[in-house]
């Protein structure tokens, strides 16, 4: 599909302000007791897991831990992206720079996804590709092509994680190379008097350099958000021996914020340098550029990883400023008056001789959630191949790993609060997905799935859609029984393919192009360019604020 043209939101924000009018589709919140939700409907609980690297996903039974489907194809259209972006010079750089940078050589076709609290559509950002989809999921699973139903271009060029209101009708989407976060609608209804269907674009808010993640309060009034700054550029070291280079190492990055925003009005409330709180509390030359969070149930502490640090940071939100002094502002608002760093701790660290620039995006670790009640943490230790379960008292981890489990842990990037108290693990090089037991420390599942698998979501999926004869080239849940839990097992290759189909030449040129044989000297010159266009935008996003 074709890049779409700017459009007109200013009604819908008026009539968001206005008031809301009766809903057309909406249905409870997809986080809001979701099993007797699904059971009374029809829907089966699922955990979505997006294959980054394949551009599909693996369905998997959130209850009995087996997986439904494999080679959920989400990049019907990539023969006509790539065309598109063959055609634009810019988004041909991007697209290269994006594959040889945060892609590792690999296109990022599918980073975050959550199913509309129906079970019918599903909304999938797609890096590569700088957009945002919804997917017809029974058209989707039975192999058809046409399965999207709308689609949403960034105003840049790559999108990244999402985040889903609690009520599932507002969906926010991070515009990588623009400083904003992109509301869309989730829902089909009637609000203030004006019509909004399902994949309206509807407001933005700032961020720093390179928007990252966003979760919303329970009760959906505030939004906590971090940019991590420029991850795919080089100057990752803070010093050269005993020389300090913080301030270039700062002005490579650019600004890293963690920010409190008002969902009501889309204002910040409340922004931080965390690297600058860091300095405050103790902890000198650590980065700036908070990753994966974990909010606590009473929504006063943070748990969050930051860049190159292997381990967490425990963040008191209403804790008085610790100097009682405004030593900084961040994108022209002041230091907070409250928030205060309480515990930096350490988890192991298996690469200590590793160079930073090694590190993938920047990330020592990545993937941070809890359980329910807030007393145990689930860590993603990504450069150490490890997965933990820290008690949040003690902060005493539980390591999950290849020489405690068997089979790989390669790679873990992302975890996140599944049913059941459980905590499900992305294991991106090892292709597989690992269910761990909060409360019994043990891992409950090890799942094949796909290649290269980072977000895992909980949604939902119709019983009728999943009793359909499966397509060739998916897997059923028969043929996929033994993939729970083999505690001797290691993962052989997947094919995770989606149905074959009909090649274009422009298609297979673009690969060829953006394969991992390019030649560094392009691949520099393309991230030069990529770092010329950031550092512009920023620039006239500074002057923007001044004028204000």
């Amino acid at each position: 599909m074709r890049r779409t043209a700017a459009r007109t939101v200013l009604a819908l924000t008026a009539a968001l302000i206005t008031g809301v009018g009766a809903g057309v589709g909406a249905a409870p919140s997809a986080h809001a007791a979701p099993s007797a939700g699904a059971t009374a409907s029809g829907l089966r609980d699922v955990m979505w897991v997006g294959n980054n690297w394949a551009g599909t996903a693996s369905i998997v039974d959130a209850r009995k831990l087996q997986v439904l489907r494999r080679g959920v194809d989400l990049v019907p259209d990539k023969a006509q992206e790539l065309a598109d972006i063959q055609a634009d010079p810019a988004r041909l750089a991007f697209y290269l720079a994006i594959q040889q940078g945060p892609g590792e050589g690999h296109d990022q076709y599918v980073d975050d996804m959550f199913t509309t609290s129906d079970g019918r559509y599903l909304a999938v950002s797609r890096p590569s590709f700088a957009d945002v989809v919804w997917i017809d999921v029974a058209k989707a699973v039975a192999g058809r092509t046409d399965s999207i139903v709308r689609e949403q271009q960034m105003d840049g060029y790559r999108t990244d994680h999402m985040g889903l209101s609690p009520d599932g009708r507002r969906l926010l989407v991070s515009d990588s190379t623009e400083r904003q976060v992109i509301e869309f609608s989730m829902v089909s209804e009637t609000v203030g008097g004006t019509r909004i269907a399902m994949g309206d674009r509807l407001r933005s808010f700032e961020s720093g350099e390179t928007p990252h993640e966003s979760n919303f309060t329970k009760d959906g009034s505030r939004i906590f958000h971090a940019s991590i700054g420029k991850v795919y550029t080089p100057g990752d070291e803070t010093g050269a021996g005993p020389v300090k280079i913080g301030p270039l190492h700062d002005a490579l990055k650019g600004d890293r914020w963690f920010q409190i925003v008002d969902d009501a009005s889309f204002g910040i409330k409340q922004r931080w340098d965390m690297g600058k709180e860091l300095a405050e509390a103790g902890y000198p030359g650590m980065s700036s550029a908070v990753r994966p969070m974990a909010v606590a149930p009473d929504e006063r502490f943070v748990y969050f990883q930051v860049s190159y640090f292997h381990g967490l940071v425990e963040f008191d939100t209403r804790a008085p400023d610790l100097d009682g002094v405004v030593t900084y502002t961040a994108g022209g608002i002041p230091e907070p008056r409250t928030g205060a760093v309480r515990r930096v701790v350490n988890l192991p660290n298996r690469v200590p001789s590793m160079p930073r620039e090694q590190y993938v995006n920047d990330s020592a670790h990545h993937g941070l959630s809890m359980d329910q009640k807030g007393s145990t943490l689930c860590a993603a230790g990504t450069m150490d191949d490890y997965a933990a379960l820290v008690d949040r008292k003690t902060m005493t981890p539980t390591i999950f790993d290849t020489a405690s489990t068997g089979h790989s842990y390669g790679k873990p990037y992302w975890t996140t609060e599944g049913l059941g108290d459980t905590c499900w693990v992305s294991l991106s090089e090892a292709d597989a997905v690992a269910v761990l037991s909060f409360d019994q420390r043990k891992e409950l599942a090890y799942l094949p799935v796909g290649d290269h698998p980072q977000r895992i979501r909980h949604g939902f999926v119709s019983e009728r859609v999943l009793a359909a004869p499966a397509p060739a080239g998916t897997a059923t849940a028969a043929a996929t029984a033994a993939s729970a839990l083999d505690a001797g097992s290691r993962l052989g290759p997947i094919d995770d393919s989606p149905a074959p189909r009909v090649t274009s030449a422009q298609e297979v040129d673009l690969q060829l192009v953006g394969s991992r044989s390019v030649p560094w000297l392009t691949v520099v010159g393309l991230l030069a360019l990529l770092l010329v266009s950031t550092a512009l935008r920023s620039a006239q996003a500074r002057m923007t604020r001044r004028r204000a």
